[in-house]
């Protein structure tokens, strides 16, 4: 399975702006999403965006703050992050394959990328 590939991270001051994308492999009939994983801590859900209303739903945390797109003939998903927090620091992951579990969002399988590094400081 060839693995998405996340880009767009960086190092950036608290209240700072930063776009993230994936070139989404995998079905492109599929919600998509993203994850993150800070150091020390399990890789958490940050948002989700449904085929074919691309419905976007977020994580409390990111609520407001993130924004979730797709662009269907390009295979990408973005993650436009502003008002960004120290406390989102983490690698970021792209999910190209959603599953619903009641209120969760979760991965329909275990085919991550290598991530993309997002630092926030204050």
């Amino acid at each position: 399975q060839v693995q998405p590939e996340e880009s767009g991270g960086g190092l950036v001051q608290a209240g700072g702006s930063l776009r993230l994308s994936c070139a989404a492999s995998g079905r492109t009939y599929a919600d998509k999403g993203w994850f993150r994983q800070a150091p020390g801590k399990g890789r958490e859900f940050v948002a989700a965006i449904t085929w074919p209303r691309s419905t976007p739903y977020y994580s409390k945390s990111v609520e407001g703050r993130f924004t979730i797109s797709r662009d269907n003939a390009k295979s990408m998903v973005y993650l436009q992050m502003n008002n960004l927090k120290p406390e989102d620091t983490a690698v970021y992951y792209c999910a190209t394959e959603l599953r619903r579990d009641g209120t969760m969002w979760l991965p329909s399988h275990e085919n991550w990328g290598q991530g993309t590094q997002v630092t926030v400081f204050s």
